[in-house]
């Protein structure tokens, strides 16, 4: 896969601000030996490149309440266009917050934060009762090893 021709500096200004995003660009442009303004440009251009996609708080699940996390193994009916039409209505069921296609076995891996108990299961229902669903398969995970959202670069 391409780099999207990132320099050396580039790389370590994206490590940089995943690591802390609040640093300033003059803090920044000082640890890494060039000005503000450098720094400022060249975080600019990787925005309009898309590379940084946005700027956001990481908010911890579990101290707002989200503390169950699962997955649901999706198997669901082939039609054409499928894969867009079901995302689509996946990825808008509340406390979903990621959906993937998979090739293999099963269609789709949907990620899940809810509440509680009863939380999850209104997401599970929601996706059991589409008629375009043939099959769910939902884990609960009861202990997160590891959870970064850093790229390595």
């Amino acid at each position: 896969m391409e780099n999207n021709n990132l320099d050396e500096i580039d790389i370590k200004i994206l490590n940089a601000l995943q690591d802390n995003s609040e640093i300033s660009f003059e803090t920044l442009g000082k640890d890494l030996g060039v000005s503000k303004s450098t720094i400022h440009y060249r975080v600019m251009n990787l925005k309009e490149r898309g590379v940084i996609k946005k700027f956001a708080a990481i908010v911890d699940p579990e101290k707002v309440g989200m503390g169950i996390l699962a997955v649901s193994l999706i198997r669901a009916h082939y039609n054409p266009g499928y894969v867009e039409y079901i995302g689509d209505k996946l990825k808008n069921i509340q406390g979903v917050w990621g959906v993937y296609f998979l090739i293999g076995e099963h269609d789709f891996v949907v990620l899940i934060r809810a509440k509680d108990k009863d939380d999850l299961n209104r997401i599970v229902e929601t996706f059991i009762s589409m008629k375009e669903i043939e099959r769910s398969n939902t884990h609960v995970i009861i202990k997160k090893i590891k959870e970064d959202i850093r790229v390595d670069i």
